[in-house]
């Protein structure tokens, strides 16, 4: 399945019916007076979280959205069927926005959620409703109000527990395939990765959802590079995995460069809890090893060392991504402090 987070769609509500104009016609009955019916509601457009999905590529083969108009009324005192209503299926983590892409009108975090975007026209009013003591066979009724006409953006924020950052060729998607059962495709030049994936990982008992995004690069936050346009996936996540490539001639300034453009994007990127690992150990000697995961720790803190390809050291990622997660979920449900640094 291809993968869209960003989707223009044009909706419109239904048009409420016209009220009726009609007189009772009947034998024997001299005087029927008016009987004109009501016009019906016009349908809603609603926005509705549903599971199963991970994309909007649905929005990509239809951009048009309009719900029904209500049915006219009818002699006899008959209110005209309301117009059936449209629902647009979207994946948890969808904002709705206007048509700026700036003005966010709802943001759909929790499955079945429903919000009306566009609310259908009311039916008119019948010639029965205008019946008074001096008109006793009014010939007027109301017409049906308009639906209402609009352009939203819907963007998708995959809603995931770890997000991986780091530069192209980090070994974001090569850790990601050897914890989960998530296939991303993986080869040996930058931007092998170009759209987010999922992948449930497992440790000790437990299960938690690790988001890949497309490498950051230097300018990232300017537009430079493909990983600033996902940035967005990981905003949701409990905690960042920080992936340094250890074969890299300068780890520090590698780590340095992801920090500012994370720092540079904003969205509270920077103030989330982060765990920062020296992948590629197994190509590293010892001696390597301990220097550049000295010179890395002078920058960004405690580091751990892991290979993705060798599975050396993973699990001891995976039980501190979940320490992590666990902290960061009871802070919230509690409103606590933040927990002191996590030590390796």
């Amino acid at each position: 399945m291809k993968f869209l987070d960003l989707a223009k769609v044009h909706i419109r509500s239904g048009a409420g019916g016209n009220g009726c104009v009609s007189f009772r016609r009947e034998k024997y009955i001299e005087y029927g007076g008016p009987d004109g019916g009501d016009g019906g509601r016009g349908g809603d457009v609603i926005v509705e979280v549903v599971d199963g999905l991970n994309t909007l590529i649905d929005f990509r083969y239809q951009q048009h959205f309009f719900a029904k108009n209500g049915q006219p009324g009818m002699g006899n005192q008959r209110t005209g069927k309301d117009g059936a209503d449209i629902v647009l299926r979207v994946p948890v983590g969808t904002e709705v926005l206007d048509e700026d892409e700036e003005t966010v009108i709802a943001d759909m975090t929790a499955l079945g959620q429903r919000i009306v975007l566009a609310k259908g026209g009311n039916g008119g009013f019948g010639n029965l409703h205008f019946k008074t003591s001096t008109n006793q066979a009014p010939r007027r009724a109301n017409s049906g109000q308009p639906g209402v006409e609009r352009t939203i953006w819907l963007r998708l924020k995959l809603i995931a527990d770890v997000g991986l950052l780091g530069l192209p060729n980090a070994g974001k998607s090569t850790f990601l395939a050897a914890t989960s059962n998530a296939r991303p495709k993986i080869a040996d030049y930058p931007f092998t990765t170009l759209h987010p994936n999922l992948g449930v990982v497992g440790v000790d008992g437990v299960e938690f959802v690790v988001a890949d995004i497309p490498g950051l690069i230097e300018g990232a936050h300017q537009g430079r590079g493909l990983g600033d346009m996902f940035l967005g996936h990981v905003e949701r996540c409990a905690v960042l995995l920080h992936l340094v490539d250890g074969t890299s001639e300068d780890v520090a300034e590698d780590w340095r460069v992801i920090n500012h453009e994370v720092a540079e994007y904003g969205e509270g990127l920077a103030d989330k809890p982060r765990v920062t690992v020296l992948n590629k150990a197994d190509a590293l000697t010892e001696e390597e090893l301990a220097a550049k995961r000295e010179a890395l720790e002078a920058v960004a803190g405690p580091v751990l060392a892991m290979s993705g390809v060798a599975g050396q050291g993973v699990t001891e990622v995976l039980r501190a991504l979940r320490a992590r997660i666990d902290a960061g979920r009871l802070r919230e449900r509690k409103g606590q402090e933040a927990p002191a640094p996590w030590q390796p």
